[in-house]
């Protein structure tokens, strides 16, 4: 289980981030949908929602963790278009996630915005798109860390089970008590199934759910997969142990 001041959390999870291929009352739906499955599969389910959405989506599910998809680190006060971190927790956001590939952050001013985020409990979920970059962030100790490819996010190829094993071992090494999300090209919920199956503690999808004519069958597949992967490992690790 993975703890902050406020939170708890524990494996298996699953993110959800529509980015911005849908918008308005479209995210809404989607995190409904997602509500519903994180209940019916007793998955922890991250909703990264834009800005503008955190409010409504917090709102109306009962289930899910919202995250801002990013936030500066800047005080109460000046600062024009940055995103405030206690506007973020004023939302109804439980977490955020940071130095996402379209969003990077050099590692001083990432330090200083889990700093910011620890102040306020803040959960943080800390990208990285290699293994070198996955043990540097480990490091600094976030709540979660996403270690996905970035030669495969939003490609529909998914992650292979050596950077699954290796990804873990990176963070393991270094910090047992960070939550790891593999990611990277997730389609399907056989997919998602591998990925847990090969002992990551989640994975996630955005645009093959954001983009999907069917979100709900998608989204109950990929929780299916994760649901099922994660209980055989259990199950095994009763045999052995």
């Amino acid at each position: 289980m993975y703890t902050n001041n406020k939170y708890r959390f524990h494996p298996p999870f699953f993110e959800i981030g529509p980015k911005n291929y849908i918008y308005g009352p479209d995210v809404v739906d989607l995190a409904r949908i997602a509500d519903e499955a994180a209940e019916k599969y007793k998955i922890h389910v991250i909703f990264t929602a834009p800005y503008v959405n955190i409010a409504q989506v917090a709102g109306a599910t009962k289930n899910l963790y919202v995250f801002a998809p990013h936030m500066d680190a800047g005080p109460v006060g000046r600062g024009l278009a940055d995103v405030l971190p206690e506007a973020v927790c004023a939302a109804g956001a439980c977490g955020v996630m940071l130095n996402h590939t379209e969003r990077p952050l050099t590692i001083p001013t990432l330090i200083h915005t889990i700093g910011r985020a620890r102040k306020l409990d803040l959960m943080t979920i800390v990208c990285a798109s290699s293994i070198s970059e996955t043990s540097a962030v480990a490091e600094l100790h976030p709540d979660l860390i996403v270690s996905e490819p970035l030669e495969l996010i939003g490609s529909g190829n998914a992650v292979g089970d050596g950077f699954v094993e290796a990804a873990m071992k990176a963070v393991r090494s270094v910090d047992q008590n960070i939550g790891v999300l593999v990611g990277g090209g997730v389609s399907s919920g056989e997919d998602a199934y591998k990925i847990i199956k090969a002992g990551a503690d989640a994975t996630g999808s955005s645009s093959a759910i954001a983009l999907s004519e069917n979100p709900k069958k998608i989204i109950d597949e990929m929780l299916a997969g994760v649901r099922q992967a994660w209980d055989e490992r259990i199950q095994v690790q009763k045999w052995v142990g």
